[in-house]
């Protein structure tokens, strides 16, 4: 008996000593690919994205030219770089243009700037303060310069962190767009594997729905969130463009990412409508685009309830919320999958309130009946 209890003791030291060997080898596996693979993933993320996203888009030219997978999806990627690059290139083409022009007239000592508007000194808040600091500039420009050195240089550095950031950002949708064309174009191969990933961590019958929730919601908030924000910031731009508010593009920019980040655009308008009472223009004329340029920045708010959401097994709230905290997490992309994960966590929740209460509706079936 005592010789028995050695063994067994002995058998159980040697496979708990096996078992933790095995485990600390694929720990350090798991940590090692990791590691290789954590500067890839932002841009992975960005793929699988654009990837669930797009593909109806390719669904739809194969359709409608009987084309591969492969050429339908080369032609989306081909658009995507032209509808990215090419106003990229020119703005930012544009806005070096516009410095090294500003920077050349400054060195000459022919920058000027334009006389105040008086209407500026009655704006609330900031009205006084900008109307000073704009006579100072206009009296005496280089002086004007010297006295604000400091918070020109902050100013400075933040446009270049920025202008750095955003070239960054582009460089890596750009990317993540040719990622995406890969994985369009092995759409059905790589459908089933994540089909059997999630089979194998739910299983048969939950993980076919939990993969078309994903792919539904992550659809949805690319439609409901950036299509709209899209939809706002060309009309509240044109309205800005016809109404002669200066400096529009740019503030048509502004608003479309406020309107990414879930900010009212609202904020946009008040600063256009005050550009806008700034100039010359007629009271009925900046009475009637200002009431505009309001109408304009709630877009999103009439379009946003009607699309996010819609079709889905899961309560527009959810979808909201995940995607406003995905984003505060973690940007932009956070967005998505932070929608993507907490509607997939609200339907597995409510699987198993329904199977936990299936016993106790029975029971209440049955005594309805025999009452």
């Amino acid at each position: 008996m005592e010789r028995s209890t050695e063994d067994l003791s002995k058998a159980l030291t040697d496979a708990f000593t096996a078992s933790l060997i095995r485990f600390a080898l694929i720990a350090f596996v798991l940590l090692v690919c990791t590691w290789v693979f954590a500067p890839f993933l932002p841009i992975m993320l960005w793929g699988i994205v654009l990837a669930v996203a797009l593909y109806p888009a390719q669904t739809a030219l194969q359709k409608r030219f009987g084309w591969s997978p492969g050429r339908a999806a080369t032609v989306i990627v081909l658009i995507g770089i032209v509808l990215i690059g090419v106003p990229t290139w020119s703005i930012g083409n544009a806005f070096a243009v516009r410095t090294l022009e500003a920077y050349s007239a400054y060195e000459a000592g022919t920058l000027t700037v334009p006389a105040a508007n008086p209407a500026v000194a009655e704006w609330p808040l900031i009205g006084e303060d900008l109307h000073a600091a704009w006579v100072a500039a206009a009296t005496d420009l280089p002086d004007f310069l010297e006295t604000k050195q400091p918070q020109l240089s902050k100013f400075a550095s933040w446009v270049l962190s920025m202008a750095s950031s955003t070239a960054g950002s582009v460089f890596q949708l750009i990317g993540a767009l040719i990622i995406a064309g890969i994985m369009l174009a092995w759409a059905e191969a790589g459908t089933k594997s994540i089909r059997r990933i999630l089979i194998g961590l739910s299983d048969a019958q939950l993980a076919p729905e939990l993969h078309e929730l994903a792919t539904k919601t992550i659809r949805q908030v690319a439609i409901g969130i950036i299509g709209i924000a899209f939809i706002t910031a060309i009309v509240f731009g044109i309205v800005a463009f016809i109404a002669g508010v200066p400096a529009a593009p740019l503030l048509t920019i502004i608003a479309l990412l406020l309107a990414i980040m879930q900010v009212p655009v609202t904020l946009v308008a008040l600063v256009a409508a005050g550009l806008l009472w700034a100039g010359d223009n007629s009271v009925p004329w900046n009475v009637t685009f200002t009431i505009l340029l309001l109408a304009a920045s709630m877009t999103d708010n009439f379009l946003k309830p009607m699309v996010l959401g819609r079709g889905l097994d899961v309560p527009m709230p959810v979808v909201l919320i995940g995607a406003i905290g995905g984003m505060m997490a973690g940007g932009i992309l956070g967005m998505f999958i932070g929608a993507a994960f907490l509607s997939a966590g609200y339907q597995v929740f409510m699987k198993w309130v329904d199977s936990e209460n299936q016993p106790a509706d029975a029971e209440v079936a049955n005594d309805a009946g025999a009452g």
